[in-house]
Formats: C-alpha cells, structure tokens, sequence
C-alpha cells in the first residue's frame, strides 16, 4: 500500500500547521490557532487545582491509542440493535469466515490478529454485507474498531479506480495519523491502493489530481479539499466513517463540518459511526448523521470489587500520609504498584520526596507530552518501573497484570468536594486485573474519613483500618 502526500516524518499538528508538506517552506502569516488554543488550555490547567481527568478529550483518546498494542478483552457484553429485526442476527469466530481477499486477509494476520474481538465479531458483518448496512457503535478504545472499520473501507476499495472512495473522519491531527497507520499496515499487500491524509499543512494546490482511494482527516480540511479546492468528487464516495464521535462533538466547528461534508454524499454511502460513550449529545448527532442504522452498544455490567482487598491508614497530615508509604515501600514493591494523587503538585511533591530518599519512582501526570506518557507506560508495563506515581490521568488506561497494589495517596474528589465514586473504582481496578488478587491502600486524613464510610455504602464492600505503625499487620494483607 502507498500513501501520498505524507510528511516525510511524523510532526506535531503546531508544527503540520506551520509546514507545507510539499516543498517544506514556512508558511507565512500569523501564529496557528492550534498554538493558539494550546496556550489558553496550559494556562487554563495550570490554574486548576483538581486534577487531569478535565484534559483535552482528544489527548486521552490518542494516549489510548498509544499505550494499546494488542486488543482488549472488553469487561463488556455486546447488545445488537438490528435496522430490520427479522434479519438474521450472526457473528463471527474467524476472519476467514467473511470471505474476505487474500491480501487483506494477510494483512489482518500479519497485524498479529489471530480472532476477532467481540466489537469485530458483531460488526464485521454487518459491515461487510451486501448491500451495504449503516452502523452506529460503541466501542472501548483498544478493542478493535478502527481495525474493523478499517478492513470495511479496504473491502469496499475499488483499487483499480484512481480516486477517492473512502472518507474517514477524525477530531485531531494525531488520531488521524493513528488511523491511517492502521489502514496503511492492514492493507500493505493491497499493492494498487492509496491514502492520503486531508490535515492541516498538507496542501495541494488547487486542481490536483488525488489518485489515493482512501482520504484520512480531520472535519475542517476535508470540507475544504472536497468544497473549495474541489480536490474530492464525493458523489464517488461508498464508505464514509465518523471514528471517535465522543471526542469529535467536543471540538469546536467538527460537527457541522462533518454534517455538511455527509450531506454531500450520495445516498448509497454507507455511513459508519463510533463512539467509546453514548451521551445525549453523541445520539443527537448520530441521528443527524447516520440513517436507518444497525446499532452495537456495550451492555454496562455491574463491576465487582470481590477480588480487591480494601484498607485505609488514618493520618493527620500530607506529611504522615508519606511516613505511611515510606513504611509500605517494601511491601508494594513486591510486584508493581501505582500511586493516585489528586493534583499535579501533589504528585510532583511526592514523586520528588520519594526520589530524594531512596526509592525508585517514575511520575506520571497531564502536563507530560502525550507521547512521553505512552512511553512511560511502555516502560511500566515490561517492568522497567516498579512504582508508578500519577493523577487521573491513568485511571481508566492501564491494564497491567503484574499491578498488585494501588495506593490512593488523595481519594479522588469531584469540584465539590464530594468523592467521585465512578474514578474510585476506576483506580482501585487497576489491580485485581485479569481475575487476579488485589489490594487497595486509601492513606485518608482524620477530617476525610467519613468519605471511606461514603465509599462502602456506595459499593457494598468493606474497607479494614491498617495501623501504620504495626509492620506485621501490614505484612498480614498479603497472606
């Protein structure tokens, strides 16, 4: 597979603002609004004192993407909504069960998928079938979905026809980088098939001729490429895909443009939607966007706290919180153990605590370039960290199976002071992974302790007192 019009080496979105991928000059005139709205974001963040879970949507959904290199086994049942309910329902076991082409299927395995996942199993095909069926899903980053829709936009290329058949939408510059990687290496045996990636800094001139059968981009520029450099037939256009629709409705200006580049389509596209949630405003715009619709949602079950075992240690300042930890750092680094802290200061105050008297830790937090945390993730994930110091930033990305201890530091709160139970859980979920024993360690001051009772009447589990100061009774949790 060829891709057209690429950078000759992965830039930031600042810097693709700044570049003319063709010939490298600067572009002249004022400073990128990306810059723009990045600098008002930092000082925003750095004004507020609770914590990484408010971050821009789209850096949570390309770390995601990052720290993800094979397939998650989704906690998740799936629940199919078929267009027309007397059709016959079925999923799959294999990819050699949908009949796909040889060099697609080569591809697939060559990406190291052995079995489809469960969002795959059920999606594919639906996908796939003839006639084309439109298709809203819900689907959890790292389960599969830009494979499968990206092995349902290769299927539908005609690759001996030089133009543009497939449009695939993303919110940002990297994600759409993210995805057209995906599809590039799924079809690299597709010899006669072309991407080329609509984003900002990648600017033909008006009246090119784009050969490439697969366009990736973000709203704005694939309006303009198909509208006013009228680089794009769209009356051509068989597969149109709004991928990460969650984060898309976020982003100021995406949603119409996605609307008015859909309603320039022909009404024989098929129209694919995802989204990892199903707010109100993610069904209001699916509903403008995708007609007639088969829908795949995740059935939500209840999440158990049986395999965790949960402790607090009363203390009566940060201070003792740390003389606490100090006490369990043999203890905790008999596997890997995580540390959530509410804010960014308090993780760097703890981190460099730590540091300076002895203990290996590595901080984690939201003021780390995206990239620098998918790497430092790498690294705890092969063992190369035993302690992870972060904010929220983790709580919802890391499945690490060698994670036996997690240490909320700060029970994490909302902006009222109440405790936020939906990232409690999250956090302490971070170990007990994969059906294994865990231990949850709350390091709560006197005056927050009626928060711990707050917690067990929420989740109907108990949390058992630990005294600090008795080594064989902290010893006792992990026999």
């Amino acid at each position: 597979m060829a891709a057209s019009y690429l950078p000759r080496f992965w830039r930031s979105a600042a810097q693709a603002d700044r570049l003319d991928f063709q010939n490298n000059n600067i572009v002249p005139g004022k400073k990128p609004d990306f810059e723009q709205a990045k600098e008002v974001e930092e000082k925003g963040t750095n004004n507020f004192e609770t914590e990484d879970e408010f971050e821009n949507p789209a850096n949570r959904s390309l770390l995601n993407k990052l720290i993800r290199r094979s397939l998650v086994e989704s906690p998740y049942n799936v629940e199919v909504l078929q267009r027309d309910p007397k059709s016959p329902l079925y999923s799959v076991k294999t990819f050699e069960e949908l009949h796909l082409k040889r060099a697609l299927l080569d591809g697939v395995y060559a990406m190291g998928f052995n079995r489809p996942s469960k969002i795959q199993a059920n999606a594919l095909p639906m996908m796939l079938a003839d006639p084309p069926q439109n298709l809203i899903a819900q689907s959890q980053s790292g389960t599969g979905k830009t494979a499968a829709f990206a092995l349902a936009m290769l299927s539908r290329v005609e690759a001996k026809k030089s133009y543009p058949q497939c449009i695939c939408l993303s919110p940002t510059f990297e994600l759409a980088l993210q995805t057209g990687k995906v599809i590039e290496e799924m079809g690299k045996f597709c010899d006669e098939v072309k991407v080329v990636y609509a984003v900002r800094g990648n600017r033909p001139s008006r009246g090119s001729h784009i050969d490439a059968q697969i366009i990736i981009g973000t709203p704005g520029t694939v309006m303009d490429w198909c509208f006013k450099l009228r680089l794009v037939d769209v009356s051509n256009i068989s597969v149109f895909v709004l991928d990460e629709a969650d984060v898309m409705i976020n982003v100021q200006g995406h949603s119409d443009h996605s609307i008015r580049v859909k309603r320039a389509m022909p009404k024989t596209c098929q129209m694919l939607l995802f989204s990892a949630t199903f707010e109100d405003s993610v069904w209001c715009f699916a509903e403008r966007i995708v007609p007639d619709p088969n829908i795949i949602k995740l059935k939500k079950e209840e999440l158990t706290l049986d395999n965790i075992q949960q402790f607090y240690v009363a203390c009566e300042c940060k201070e003792q919180k740390y003389s606490t930890l100090c006490n369990l750092y043999g203890i905790i680094t008999i596997a890997q153990a995580i540390i959530f802290c509410q804010t960014r200061k308090i993780a760097s105050w703890l981190s460099r605590q730590l540091s300076d008297d002895g203990h290996g830790v590595v901080l984690l937090s939201g003021e780390l370039a995206v990239s620098d945390r998918a790497h430092m993730i790498h690294r705890f994930r092969e063992g190369k960290e035993k302690v992870l110091v972060t904010t929220n930033v983790c709580a919802r990305g890391i499945d690490v199976e060698q994670v036996s201890i997690v240490v909320n530091f700060d029970l994490p709160l909302n902006v009222d002071g109440s405790v936020d139970y939906e990232t409690y859980l999250h956090r302490i979920g971070r170990t007990g992974r994969f059906g294994k024993k865990g231990i949850a360690m709350n390091l709560v001051e006197k005056k927050c302790l009626h928060m711990l009772q707050e917690i067990e009447k929420q989740f109907k589990t108990r949390i058992k007192k630990l005294n600090n100061q008795d080594f064989d009774d902290m010893e006792k949790i992990w026999t």
